[in-house]
């Protein structure tokens, strides 16, 4: 019992560490534009969203999906007040306000989104399904 609690909460530290990767690169890129076109901005969006979904479905745990938000919100706030020299690197007007809500907005969605297997009263489907291009009907004419 002691060693899935230690290796859970490594999971979670490791989770963490990767969201505040995640996060650092995002921020920093997030006010690249192609033209017009944020691309810094969209690319930093999709990748986080990704990671995120990536943690929830390949752990099947909330936790550390939370744990990688948490990473990433982490960094956002730490790096995006003025720095020691004056600098910011995120700005609070256009990309970078969207950069922090949209974040805020993914992180929020994928740790809150339900897990259907644990939903009360739905069984999971009994039959395998069917091979494409098998007719069920032609299964019982001889």
């Amino acid at each position: 019992m002691r060693s899935r609690w230690l290796s859970r909460a490594v999971t979670w530290l490791l989770a963490f560490l990767v969201g505040g990767v995640y996060s650092l690169a995002g921020t920093i890129a997030h006010a690249y534009m192609l033209g017009w076109f944020p691309l810094g901005l969209v690319l930093a969006v999709l990748g986080s969203a990704a990671l995120l979904i990536a943690v929830r479905a390949l752990t099947s745990d909330r936790w550390a999906t939370l744990a990688t938000g948490l990473g990433m919100m982490t960094t956002l706030v730490v790096i995006s007040g003025r720095g020691p020299g004056g600098s910011v690197v995120v700005p609070q007007e256009g990309p970078g306000t969207i950069w922090t809500i949209a974040l805020a907005l993914c992180v929020t969605i994928v740790v809150a989104w339900p897990d259907t297997s644990r939903i009360p009263g739905r069984a999971p489907s009994a039959q395998p399904p069917t091979p494409l291009g098998s007719d069920s009907a032609s299964h019982g004419a001889t």
